[in-house]
């Protein structure tokens, strides 16, 4: 194992080369920029997904960025030209796409290493534990772990999951000291406010919840927070600050009948609050994608309950969640896994969230349409798809013929469309 700084570490990568770094809050930002000040790369190819910073190394000749998931970065790069590919996959595929890839080099963000040579993996497990191990061992790849005293120490479920890697693992150790991003909860507006009402409405005492990012469900765990009840539980991809405030109200038992007595996930990206709150946290655990996206393994959850957003609905039920019009906006993510798996057992919901409405060049359009627009691909197919909620109500659509389904989400689009879309009924849709 060496140690070496940034700019060191970033030399050890040729001009022709692969590298892979994992989502979001597990990517080595100090790496990242150092390899952004070095000129000459002729094909360097990183695979990764929702950057978190506006790394110059993407705006590089000779660099391309393969993406499983993009977020403002990724989507400015892509205006701008520079040579950025959407890697289709959902989360869960990620070790597999990475595998395939097979990176000479892989780095990642971690704690600095404790007593017992132990670096944490921080705010995330994902798909790359496997990868990071992998390579760690292997004398022909490039292990380098940016270890950084600014990331909370979290913890997982050893042996099986650890959540950490050894030092003597480690090919390359750099200090980095970049904060991790923080994400603050904005003030959600009355559309927002009123479809997390509407969700809320759905979670019962002692349900397992799931949720994403963004005012929606950080407005639901409020109310949940607020009101009576509780024994809930916590099966989720993604773990906000949102979750942790249901933790301080006292609300999460987490006798869920899998993982009991503790919240899993696979990533954490909130405020700066959480991740000093998440530091040593016993009750929250960090596992693989694998296992936390496994829709077999979510099923098995006491009341299971999960909320996802989504771009557009169509009058058959299908889901657009990640296209607008043929351009990538997000990505697959665990969108399906959590739809389909809270689909399995009974009891359990399913509630995909969304605004009736969109202003697109000062119009108003509706985001419940007849028919998905040309070049947009759907993330969840409809047999998957439970309870669209919009700020007007819910639409309960299992069970539903295609006509029924017509007449529910129409009932919970804008008014000023409502019409036109209950009249698809009585003609066919195209």
């Amino acid at each position: 194992m060496r140690e070496l700084s940034a700019r060191q570490a970033a030399e050890l990568l040729r001009p022709e080369d692969t590298l892979a770094v994992p989502l979001g809050p597990g990517q080595p930002g100090s790496l990242l920029h150092a390899l952004g000040e070095r000129t000459g790369w002729k094909d360097l190819r990183v695979f990764t997904a929702l950057l978190t910073d506006f790394f110059p190394l993407f705006t590089r000749p000779g660099v391309r960025l393969l993406s499983g998931f993009y977020g403002p970065v990724e989507r400015a790069l892509a205006a701008a030209g520079h040579d950025i590919a959407f890697v289709p996959g959902d989360f869960r595929r990620f070790a597999r796409i990475g595998r395939k890839l097979d990176p000479r080099v892989v780095a990642t963000a971690a704690t600095p290493p404790d007593a017992a040579g132990r670096l944490s993996l921080s705010l995330h497990a994902g798909a790359t534990t496997e990868e990071i191990l992998r390579c760690g061992r292997d004398p022909n790849r490039l292990l380098i772990v940016e270890a950084n005293p600014a990331l909370p120490r979290t913890l997982g479920l050893p042996p099986e999951h650890p959540h950490a890697i050894q030092l003597e693992d480690v090919d390359v150790l750099v200090e980095g000291d970049r904060a991790p991003i923080a994400l603050e909860d904005g003030s959600p507006s009355e559309v927002e406010h009123a479809i997390a009402d509407h969700a809320s409405e759905y979670i019962e005492d002692g349900a397992t919840l799931q949720t994403g990012i963004g005012a929606v469900p950080g407005e639901i765990a409020a109310l949940l927070a607020q009101r009576p009840g509780g024994d809930y539980g916590i099966h989720s991809e993604m773990f906000t600050t949102g979750l942790m405030k249901l933790h301080l109200a006292g609300k999460i038992s987490n006798r869920k009948g899998v993982f009991d007595g503790i919240s899993v996930t696979t990533f954490a990206l909130g405020s700066r609050e959480l991740y000093d709150w998440l530091e040593g946290n016993e009750l929250v655990r960090f596992l693989p994608v694998a296992v936390v996206n496994d829709p077999s393994i979510i099923a098995r959850n006491r009341k299971m309950v999960s909320i996802n957003g989504a771009l557009a609905v169509d009058l058959f039920g299908q889901i657009a969640a990640d296209t607008i019009d043929g351009r990538q906006y997000s990505g697959i993510g665990g969108h399906e896994d959590f739809v389909s798996g809270a689909g399995l057992a009974e009891g359990d919901r399913s509630l995909v969230c969304l605004p009736s409405t969109a202003t697109l060049d000062g119009k108003l359009v509706s985001r419940i349409v007849p028919a998905l627009p040309a070049g947009t691909l759907v993330t969840t197919p409809r047999h998957q798809v439970d309870v669209v909620i919009t700020e007007h109500g819910a639409a309960e659509l299992t069970g539903l013929t295609e006509a029924e389904r017509v007449r529910a989400l129409a009932s919970v689009a804008h008014p000023e469309f409502r019409d036109a879309l209950a009249a698809r009924t009585r003609a066919p849709l195209s």
